[in-house]
């Protein structure tokens, strides 16, 4: 023991001696702001490497894979917009059968956010990149089990919201104060001993837009989806969208 504390008493003063008459400088750094606008000329060769991905890229975005028939916006209504209810019906008719053959059950309704629509879409052909500028976010699609309190909670919070939040399977009924008086799921009052499979996106899932219902679900499923491929998906196989304004959400 007593070499061994020797050895290291040894050890550190060769260090500290060898350390002295060593002195420490600092470095001096400095930066440069460097602007990234038109200025900056274009090179060349790079430019001829990326051309042809460019080229291809926009190819694949311009490309067309349906028809809109009218322009649609996210203001056309007051609770209920074409354009909303287009997005959560895709939701509902692509995540549906993924859900099914994973678990057995059904989606029950769905549930996004007016927010989470981030541009119209025109009338004419509708492509990729329509699609990308309707749900330019990397959301994906997510399926949570809520008791029937929880649906009420979210019946709740639409009321207070008074904003059109596309929905999908569910009815609702409210009067001109936004107060629900009736709501209907697969056309059967909501029943607060029963559980109700509701897709929605993660954001919304994890409490985004204070949808605070959604959170510490009875159960959470992964879809494996994102909402912006759901859409490119329903696009590719549909010819013409469908529009419509219809009686998901009634003011009396």
């Amino acid at each position: 023991m007593k070499k061994i504390r020797s050895s290291f008493y040894l050890l550190f003063s060769i260090l500290v001696l060898s350390c002295k008459g060593n002195s420490v400088e600092t470095a001096e750094i400095k930066g440069q702001r460097i602007a990234i606008d038109e200025n900056i000329e274009a090179d060349s060769q790079i430019e001829d490497f990326v051309a042809p991905f460019k080229e291809h890229l926009n190819k694949t975005l311009d490309s067309t894979l349906a028809y809109n028939p009218k322009d649609m916006v996210k203001s056309d209504g007051d609770l209920n917009t074409a354009i909303g209810n287009l997005m959560a019906d895709i939701v509902m008719e692509q995540a549906n059968p993924i859900f099914k053959s994973r678990t057995g059950n059904k989606i029950d309704m769905v549930l996004l956010n007016h927010g989470g629509i981030r541009s119209g879409l025109n009338k004419g052909n509708i492509s990729t990149r329509s699609a990308y500028a309707l749900m330019p976010f990397e959301n994906e699609i997510v399926v949570t089990q809520l008791s029937g309190e929880k649906i009420n909670e979210m019946l709740s919070y639409l009321e207070r919201a008074k904003t059109a939040h596309p929905v999908s399977g569910i009815q609702i009924e409210l009067d001109q104060n936004y107060k629900v008086t009736n709501a209907e799921i697969n056309g059967e009052t909501i029943d607060k001993d029963k559980t109700y499979f509701v897709a929605t996106s993660d954001y919304l899932q994890q409490g985004g837009d204070n949808m605070s219902f959604f959170k510490d679900p009875i159960a959470l499923y992964k879809v494996d989806y994102k909402l912006r491929n759901a859409i490119i998906d329903y696009f590719k196989k549909v010819d013409t969208l469908k529009i419509e304004k219809d009686n998901r959400f009634i003011r009396k």
